[in-house]
């Protein structure tokens, strides 16, 4: 016998000897569960025998083994909670679609008892000889409050983390609302299975949409804007119109307003004869630039001569540029800890890549009528109810 298995035997001694075990609690406290609560615990045979225990107590309370499809008809044909199907690793892939008043209309209990319903039925649809371990997606695109689907989130975790102690491989997080990422990341420290979540958009995985057979449609062509098709009067100068003020010695109309430009500055008007405004040259003198009003000077303004002489500017020295002391904590703004690169969901490209080989699964639509057919509770009966319905899901990426 192995130091492996005396921990085993130490812990199913502690466990028999908090109560004797039934029929049904023997056959679910086998080696490889026992393997799996020392292993989530550091092979601390006491901190594994108290989790055990406390997951035999869930177990009886919220009646696991007695857990039926009957039950969830009305979650089975909404296809709230579903197997997919498997990875290549035959792991099960579970998909979870609450919508964001599920727990306003439903009791913790049955919530409780839907989410163990469908990880027993998946842990049944599990090989011998594979990995004793399922995948989770979560599809949060229907909730509206971050806050709600935080709560029916870590709800989840703490049900898998307590008393399915390393069965979840990865758990990918699909479309969550806009502020659930600062959530996370407060929240995240305290998750014991925050390193096998990850967030992710759906959107990042759709194909940029083709667009080159509308810019080859000589139709499509000839709408668009070609500057050059429009003859220019002027090269320089806009729209805006510019008045002349008068002032008159009559009486009868001290003052009146011509349309000529009599601006120092334009090249065609003289000292002594002033040019008709063209509607495309002509711009208030206030807000025209030195090249719209056509002045030209040969020398720069630093060469210039003022009447007054100017203060002579200092010379200009080379500035050393030392590497500041990073500011205390105390000192930075609280919207540092809102940054956009330090709302890290699970690894970004990583978390993207790692979720390619299941995007299938949470693409594909849901079949009720197939999955019912496959279904196996805990029980071990096959179930089929209301097989006349089929309800179709697509994702966030699908509906648009």
């Amino acid at each position: 016998m192995g130091m492996k298995d005396e921990k085993v035997e130490a812990v199913l001694r502690l466990v028999k000897k908090q109560s004797p075990l039934t029929f049904k609690q023997e056959k679910f406290c086998n080696r490889e569960c026992v393997e799996r609560f020392l292993k989530v615990k550091g092979d601390n045979v006491k901190k594994s025998a108290k989790q055990l225990i406390s997951c035999l107590s869930w177990r009886q309370n919220f009646d696991i083994e007695r857990l039926g499809a009957e039950e969830f008809s009305t979650e089975l044909s909404d296809g709230v909670a579903y197997i997919s199907g498997h990875d290549r690793e035959s792991r099960p892939v579970i998909i979870f679609r609450f919508k964001h008043d599920y727990q306003k209309l439903h009791t913790q209990k049955q919530f409780t008892r839907l989410v163990a319903f469908t990880i027993e039925t998946a842990i049944s649809s599990m090989s011998r000889n594979t990995e004793q371990s399922f995948v989770l997606l979560f599809d949060a695109s229907f909730f509206r409050s971050s806050s709600a689907f935080a709560n029916l989130l870590l709800a989840t975790l703490k049900i898998i983390a307590d008393n399915y102690p390393c069965r979840l491989y990865k758990a990918f997080i699909i479309d969550p609302p806009s502020f659930f990422s600062y959530l996370w990341k407060g929240v995240r420290p305290f998750v014991e299975l925050s390193t096998a979540t990850m967030i992710l958009s759906s959107l990042d995985y759709d194909e940029p949409l083709d667009i080159t057979h509308v810019s080859s449609n000589p139709r499509s062509t000839s709408l668009r804007f070609d500057a050059s098709s429009i003859k220019s009067t002027a090269s320089i100068g806009s729209a805006s119109s510019r008045f002349a003020f008068t002032v008159s010695q009559n009486s009868l109309k001290p003052w009146y307003l011509s349309f000529t430009d009599t601006s120092p500055y334009n090249p065609a008007v003289s000292s002594s004869a002033a040019a008709p405004v063209s509607p495309l040259s002509a711009r208030s003198l206030p807000f025209a630039s030195p090249a719209a009003r056509g002045f030209k000077d040969a020398k720069p303004a630093a060469c210039r001569k003022s009447l007054f002489p100017s203060t002579p500017l200092p010379e200009k020295t080379k500035t050393v540029s030392y590497r500041k002391t990073p500011r205390p904590s105390f000192f930075q703004s609280p919207a540092m800890f809102f940054r956009r690169e330090n709302n890290v969901g699970g690894g970004g490209e990583k978390s993207r890549e790692a979720f390619v080989p299941y995007l299938k699964f949470y693409r594909r639509p849901y079949d009720e009528t197939a999955y019912r057919s496959k279904l196996r509770g805990p029980r071990g009966f096959v179930s089929v109810v209301s097989s006349h319905r089929r309800s179709r899901h697509v994702s966030l990426s699908q509906r648009f």
